[in-house]
Parts: C-alpha cells; structure tokens; sequence
C-alpha cells in the first residue's frame, strides 16, 4: 500500500482546483468557457469524476493567477494514473468506503474519537467477526467473512515500513469494558491494544467514565491529515453511521473538530497510565 494512492490523489486534485477557482472568483461556468467546454467538465473535476485534460489544466490554473502550480497538478496526475487503489481486490467493498479506504492510507496522521468500539484499526480478528456478525445478522457469513478480511487489510498501514501514519486514539471507557464477542474476544482485544501502544506511531488514550461530561457526546470522528505533498489541504474529518460515511472538509469544520479533539486529549487519561488502565481491565474480565 503506497501512502499517495489514486483515490486520496484525485481527492486532493479536485478539492484544490475548486479552492483555486473560488479564491480567484469565477464560477464553475466561466472556468467552462474559458476552456470551451460544458460546465459539468469542470463539476467532475472538482468532484473527482475525472482528472483534469493536460491542455485544459494549463489554461485554468492560468487563469486562477497560479501557473506556477502545473507542475505539481502534473506530476499528481500521473501519480494518479500510474497508482492502484490496494482494496481492489476485495469483493463487497461497501461504495461509501472505497473514498475514506483512500484517505486514510493516504494519510499522514490519523486522529479519532471512539465512544462505543474499539475503531478497525485496532480490532482482532475475532472482536470484528462480533462487530459484523450477529445479533440481527443483515450479511452472508460470507459477505462478514470478507468484510472482516478487508478491515485485517486495512490494519497493514500501521506496520508498513514506508512513512506509516502517526496514530492517536482516543477511547471511551465504555468501548473498552462492552464484552463484544463474550470475555474471551474481549480480554484478547484489550491485551492487543496495549501491545499496540509499544509501537512508536500509536498512542492511546482512555477517557475514563471519572471524566464526566465532555465535547464528543454527540458522536464518534476520525480526523485526517495529509502529507506535505498535499499542498493547502486542510484534512478531512470522517463520521460513519449505520448509512454511509459524512466527510467535513472546510478549515471552519476542521478546526471545530480539532478544538474538541485537544480538549478530549487533556481529559482523558496519560498515554502511560492508559496502558495500564487497558491492562487492568483485561485482567478483571472473567
């Protein structure tokens, strides 16, 4: 898995050609003129339906003043071109996650707030066959099977040996004491999230129920940040819920989420304490 695949490349590329665009004041239609052709060529642009034509790239960072810019739109769009999104291979890739599957191998640094689970990063293979599977199983034992494999997959990025993204976590108390798949799936996930806080790019923290109230009641969310390659990016913050994936990606929403991801950080416990804290609980499950 490279960190720049395809899909967080286009991403990048159709959210930087609409930010130019805008911040150089011309509509969608008057970008379509100047290079004479429909206004929906430049809507698939910006929404990452299509990379832009080399011809047409030149003439529309032109007239957006950054014609300095052509060389690095040029050289992500072969990138994009030359690249293969990993997941392919995989069978029941849900459409809604094929872009966040992107965004997050692509990342540089991957920040989240879990309230209720432990986040597929981190699950074992046997808490995630609990996650998907039953009570009110709505997917074939083979549908579950390959969803589980997939999210296995997707656990590869944090051991990768090229630039694997820096993780923090922070995890509700309640996540770590829901007894998913019986004690035995349970005390095995816990032992295997504090083997993870040995690794130099994670680390963990609990929010302890002592915590009290805090800013995150309202839902669980990942924050993506990119690397510098991704010039101007603000990041991406990603909620799931049982229909889909939000995606907020506006400097505003980000900084409304990274304001309660910092307050989060200071209530919950020390990465170190945490450790124990998660140890501690593997211990008292019978």
């Amino acid at each position: 898995m490279g960190t720049l695949n395809p899909t967080a490349i286009k991403r990048w590329i159709a959210l930087e050609a609409r930010r130019l665009r805008e911040a150089a004041g011309y509509d969608r239609a008057a970008a379509a003129e100047r290079i004479g052709k429909a206004t929906t060529v430049i809507a698939h642009i910006e929404t990452a339906r299509n990379l832009p034509a080399p011809a047409d790239l030149e003439i529309l960072l032109d007239l957006y003043g950054v014609p300095d810019h052509v060389p690095l739109f040029r050289d992500m769009i072969k990138r994009a071109k030359r690249g293969q999104d990993w997941w392919i291979k995989f069978t029941s890739v849900p459409e809604y996650l094929t872009l966040y599957l992107g965004l997050e191998t692509g990342a540089a640094r991957i920040s989240s707030v879990d309230l209720h689970i432990v986040p597929g990063l981190f699950q074992t293979r046997d808490y995630a066959f609990a996650i998907l599977g039953p009570p009110g199983q709505r997917m074939s034992d083979e549908e579950i099977a390959a969803r589980v494999d997939l999210r296995m997959a997707r656990q590869e990025l944090l051991n990768r040996s090229e630039n694997p993204p820096q993780v923090w976590s922070v995890l509700d108390e309640g996540a770590l004491r829901r007894q998913v798949g019986g004690p035995a799936v349970m005390r095995d996930q816990l032992r295997h999230l504090a083997q993870l806080t040995e690794q130099p790019n994670i680390e963990i923290q609990v929010l302890p129920f002592t915590a009290g109230t805090h800013p995150a009641t309202d839902g669980t969310f990942t924050i993506l940040d990119y690397p510098p390659e991704f010039v101007g990016d603000p990041g991406t913050v990603y909620i799931e819920n049982r229909r889909g994936g939000l995606y907020y990606e506006t400097t505003e929403e980000l900084r409304d989420f990274r304001n309660v991801f910092e307050r989060l950080q200071i209530q919950a416990e020390k990465p170190e304490r945490s450790r124990e804290f998660i140890l501690n609980l593997s211990k008292e499950i019978s």
